[in-house]
């Protein structure tokens, strides 16, 4: 099994965003040296919670800060963008970090729909749900593959990292991004942290999936919330603070800076009827052999042989400490097996 990490950039309540961005170096670097194959970084707007919104960026910095490590967006939420701008950016990239940058690709907003609108040039009315159309263009560019009648053909001579390209994924946790996947003959992440126990999509895009390349495969990889400490009381402790952030963001409507643990557990004390984190959630947290086990699951139930771990929690040393306990427990299962 493979082990890569989606980093969400969050802020902890009394720090700043600024930290949170250093956090993210911090981390990357920690991840590379315990043995993690990519590194993505998320997108999200307007957020007193995660401080991620250019991950074009935030992937300069981290890529500049590795060395082997893949790094790439998780993802980039196509639109609101142009097509032909997203690939001269991951372009870029990868002519600055030739086969190390993922383009994961995706259709939400990343913010709430005000927001959403905030980000369009054009605000007289809501943009058009034009995924598929932009996805198909944009991979167009980066292969060279629009045909000879398209009128933006000549832009992919004119992208600014070639010969070199970054590796399209797309993202997603329905059936409609399945499809997208499996109809361009692209790799997919699926976001079992949002829609648990979904190995039937995994299924459908198998089944759906035309191979743009000779060779080409289907292949899955499944993104799982993971928690690991020491025991599985102390890694449900540590969860104590995503869980009242869900409950705000859920329940109440609002988003906050992610809470200290000790403030976490008083307000699920006091607040029960909001704490709906659980409700339909695959949450991984435990102790390594927890752990351990609850991956495995999660990757025999999308027949995925990567996994990447993503989490949330107040203590940067914690979440250290959660991503080596994690490595650790499932390097053991393959020596193992």
């Amino acid at each position: 099994m493979i082990l890569s990490v989606l980093d969400q950039t969050p802020i902890a309540a009394g720090t700043t965003p600024a930290r949170a961005l250093a956090n993210s170096i911090d981390l990357a670097r920690h991840c590379e040296a315990l043995g993690y194959h990519r590194y993505w970084l998320a997108e999200h707007h307007a957020s007193p919670a995660l401080a991620g919104s250019a991950p074009e960026i935030l992937i300069a910095a981290v890529a500049a800060a590795t060395r082997t490590m893949r790094i790439g967006s998780g993802g980039v939420m196509l639109p609101h963008y142009s097509p032909l701008k997203v690939a001269e950016q991951f372009s870029l990239l990868a002519g600055l970090y030739p086969g190390r940058i993922d383009l994961g690709l995706g259709r939400a907003p990343g913010s709430d729909q005000r927001t959403a609108v905030a980000l369009q040039q054009d605000r007289r009315q809501h943009a058009p749900n034009a995924f598929p159309q932009a996805l198909a263009e944009l991979i167009g560019y980066l292969e060279d593959s629009l045909p000879a009648g398209h009128p933006f053909a000549a832009y992919a001579a004119t992208l600014p990292g070639l010969p070199h390209a970054p590796e399209p994924w797309v993202l997603g946790s329905s059936p409609d991004s399945a499809a997208f996947a499996g109809d361009l003959g692209l790799p997919y992440c699926f976001a079992d942290f949002i829609n648990a126990r979904a190995g039937d999509i995994a299924a459908a895009y198998r089944h759906r999936f035309v191979a743009r390349h000779a060779g080409d495969t289907p292949r899955v990889m499944v993104a799982v919330w993971t928690i690991c400490a020491e025991s599985d009381a102390e890694a449900e402790r540590l969860a104590a603070p995503a869980r009242m952030m869900f409950a705000h963001l859920f329940a109440l409507g609002r988003s906050i800076a992610v809470p200290d643990v000790d403030s976490a557990l008083a307000w699920l004390a006091a607040n029960p009827q909001f704490d709906v984190a659980r409700a339909g959630r695959r949450v991984v947290a435990g102790s390594p052999e927890t752990v351990r086990r609850g991956l495995a699951e999660a990757a025999g139930d999308y027949g995925a042989d990567e996994v990447m771990l993503v989490n949330i929690l107040h203590d940067h040393n914690a979440r250290k400490a959660s991503y080596a306990l994690a490595m650790q427990a499932m390097t053991g299962l393959a020596r193992a097996a």
